[in-house]
């Protein structure tokens, strides 16, 4: 799909490729990437081995010299100890650079739960890690020798040191009397092995919940030793659509890769239409050409089959390698090639129609009025209380203010307008959700107690939903108009991708339509117009028939982390509940 590629020329102003003879002759070398070498990565998420030796073929096409292990891989590098689990990452290494890929390492979280370290350490107050005890950290170095050695060809870690099981910050020190200096302590530690002793490369990846822990990552990364790098999210906190860039990022003098999420883990993790080149063209314009950065990597699925490579979503891969090629690329032109390439060029104009679509989808059905509601990417309105305080894209916008369009137009304040309407009552609690990370919230009178979603607020949702429902149709309109010039192997895939796309937004539409309608039908007889009710009735109609489309879906997607059929039981347990409450 690339092979027309020459080569990639410069990532940043600062940074050159290697040159054509540099590349030759290191083509079957592999080893730590040098400081002045740019990273070009991809990270691998899933262990289903067919899925990621099919991932490993496709990334020299892309001319990835950095390969991450994650998550079901390797989460913690103590998983090594088990022989399934080392066999497999060998194996993968071993792929990886036999496919020509330069660096490959793998992923940690450092500390570990309490009880992974002898209790002989653990003798501070509340059985805490007494870290002035010298004789722990021999122990923690001795530890890290005997891991890698069980994945010997591994050419460098990823150390998570922040939201890890026995966070550092909360060790007993006496000499340290910071967080920061009880961090920098472990990394440091670490890296005294793995760069310090075996030569490899570290990757201190950074991400935080709230600005305070934002301003003590910076104090801790100051206090790294100078050959650690830095590996950061395109977002601040996780990977949401609407969520700024982060602001950090690149700006803190010390390497830096930035890492995208191409695989959509709160944004469809691929079961629906995530085609968006403009969305990854628009983080990278920005975060690739930062002073510090490095490189990028790109994470390539979300568990399980669901691997972006030979998927349509592969589109937004090949973004982040043009990008770099040409960093004046448009995403008309990504897309053209991309779709001439994969589908033909006849086929262009169908297809090209239906992938500008899933980005509006995605957040007027997963997101509402510029917020996401959905608990990694699953349909779960009310449980799951991240949605209205946590995961709030205003709490790092200032001021925080969407302009929400999906048919809506209007400029609406994330927490007076939004949070406060469509959140539970028993979220908006103080103990209801994660409002420490957002006092300024609360303090400044945005949130108020009770049920607060009124008739306005919903005809704002269900014009947002129906607009969704409508790009939907659209879409998958586009490809039903272009099946006679698409392979139909094609037309299949690409149809069945577009019908789920279609079938979740509809799936929302009902679920919010019934869902909000009923909380405003609760405020009692003066709430209870015909516009509301109709609103519920016709939602919960809705929710019936979508329900059972999808449960007789004949082309369920490759299960992840989400697994979209299920999200049709969901749907019924809400119409359950609204029914009966209502009949009762």
């Amino acid at each position: 799909m690339i092979a027309r590629f020459a080569g990639l020329g410069l990532l940043l102003a600062a940074l050159a490729t290697p040159s054509a003879a540099q590349q030759t002759s290191r083509a079957n070398a592999h080893g730590p990437l040098r400081a002045d070498e740019p990273v070009r990565g991809w990270t691998i998420l899933s262990d289903s081995e067919v899925d990621d030796l099919a991932t490993i073929a496709a990334a020299p096409k892309y001319h990835i010299n950095h390969l991450e292990l994650s998550h079901e891989v390797v989460m913690d590098l103590n998983e090594v100890r088990d022989g399934k689990k080392s066999s497999l990452v060998n194996r993968l290494v071993d792929s990886a650079h036999a496919a020509g890929i330069h660096e490959v390492v793998v992923w940690d979280h450092a500390l570990y739960e309490l009880a992974y370290y002898p209790e002989r350490f653990r003798t501070g107050p509340g059985g805490t890690i007494d870290l002035d005890d010298p004789a722990f950290w021999a122990w923690l170095k001795q530890d890290y020798r005997e891991m890698l050695d069980r994945v010997p060809a591994a050419d460098g870690i990823v150390l998570t040191f922040i939201e890890t099981g026995a966070r550092a910050e909360r060790q007993y020190s006496r000499t340290m009397s910071t967080p920061q200096e009880k961090l920098a302590a472990v990394v440091n530690a670490v890296a005294e092995v793995v760069i310090g002793e075996r030569h490899l490369n570290l990757y201190a990846r950074t991400f935080s919940y709230t600005h305070e822990e934002y301003r003590a990552i910076i104090g801790a990364v100051d206090r790294f030793r100078p050959d650690v790098r830095l590996l950061m999210k395109e977002t601040p906190h996780d990977f949401f659509l609407t969520h700024p860039n982060d602001r950090y990022a690149g700006t803190i003098a010390r390497p830096t890769v930035i890492e995208f999420d191409a695989a959509g883990e709160f944004n469809g993790q691929g079961e629906i239409a995530s085609t968006w080149p403009e969305y990854i063209l628009g983080r990278a314009r920005d975060l690739l050409r930062r002073p510090h950065v490095i490189g990028y990597t790109a994470r390539t699925d979300r568990y399980g089959g669901t691997r972006l490579v030979g998927h349509p979503a592969e589109i937004d891969l090949y973004a982040l390698a043009r990008f770099v090629e040409d960093p004046s690329v448009t995403a008309d032109r990504v897309t053209s090639e991309f779709v001439s390439a994969h589908y033909g060029a006849a086929a262009r104009p169908f297809v090209t129609r239906a992938f500008r679509n899933a980005f509006d989808i995605v957040t007027s059905s997963l997101y509402t009025l510029g917020t996401n509601v959905a608990n990694h990417s699953r349909l779960d309105y009310d449980a799951y209380s991240s949605s209205y305080a946590r995961h709030v894209s205003g709490k790092w916008i200032e001021p925080p203010v969407a302009h929400v369009k999906h048919g809506v137009n209007r400029d609406l304040h994330y927490w007076r307008d939004v949070v406060d309407r469509i959140a539970p009552p028993a979220v908006k609690e103080p103990k209801g959700a994660q409002w420490g990370e957002v006092p300024w919230v609360r303090d400044s009178g945005w949130i108020h107690p009770g049920e607060r979603m009124d008739e306005a607020t919903l005809r704002m949702v269900l014009t947002e939903k129906r607009w969704g429902v409508a790009k939907a149709r659209e879409s998958l309109r586009a490809i039903e108009d272009g099946r006679r010039v698409l392979r139909p192997a094609d037309y299949r895939d690409l149809h069945a991708l577009f019908e789920r796309t279609l079938l979740t937004a509809r799936l929302h539409e009902g679920v919010a339509s019934a869902y909000y309608g009923f909380r405003v039908w609760t405020r009692g007889d003066s709430a209870r117009t015909p516009a509301v009710t109709r609103a519920v009735r016709e939602g919960l109609a809705e929710i019936a028939k979508v329900a059972a489309e999808m449960k007789a879906y004949p082309s369920p997607p490759p299960v992840g982390q989400w697994e979209w059929a299920k999200d049709a039981d969901q749907a019924l347990k809400y119409r359950e509940k609204i029914v009966k409450a209502m009949e009762g």
